[in-house]
């Protein structure tokens, strides 16, 4: 099965992709930028056509996405609420499969502790896919994260699946 793991947001969007048929081995990751000069409605273009490129390329399974959670800056949970609405639909609409995971599950799935900290994701992530380094930017670090808690999580249902 074939993961796309996203770490949301609208200035960087991190994204890893797995192969779990040849144990958890690493197609790609990197990260999705959008220039700060550029307007919100171009980013949120931009950031639909390059998640295109990435489901046209790489045709994921299933699609393992980070949950919002609570920001102190109202400004920037709104810029990234409007990217995740984009980046879910893009999501909904190449792939259809599409999981949800808080960053307390991710950090579970990977540490076995719901507080770990960002070093020991970044350490799991290099030790469970037998990478040489950390992978940068955190970012994409951050979504094979995702996409590990996914491929270590058995959901049964996926309520987001269109019948």
């Amino acid at each position: 099965m074939v993961i796309l793991g996203i770490d949301p947001g609208y200035a960087i969007i991190g994204y890893g992709v797995i192969d779990t048929e040849k144990t958890n081995m690493v197609l790609d990751y990197g990260a999705i930028t959008t220039p700060k000069e550029d307007t919100m409605p171009v980013r949120l273009e931009a950031i639909e056509g390059s998640l295109k490129f990435l489901f046209d390329k790489f045709k994921p399974d299933v699609v393992a996405i980070e949950e919002l959670f609570y920001f102190k800056n109202q400004k920037t949970v709104i810029q990234v609420a409007q990217a995740r609405g984009v980046i879910m639909l893009a999501c909904q609409k190449y792939c259809g499969n599409i999981f949800e995971y808080t960053p307390l599950q991710i950090k579970q799935a990977l540490t076995g502790h719901g507080r770990a900290e960002k070093a020991q994701i970044q350490y799991m992530v290099k030790a469970i896919l037998g990478l040489s380094s950390i992978p940068k930017p955190d970012d994409a670090a951050d979504a094979l994260a995702v996409a590990i808690c996914h491929s270590q999580t058995s959901s049964v249902l996926n309520p987001n699946r269109a019948k």
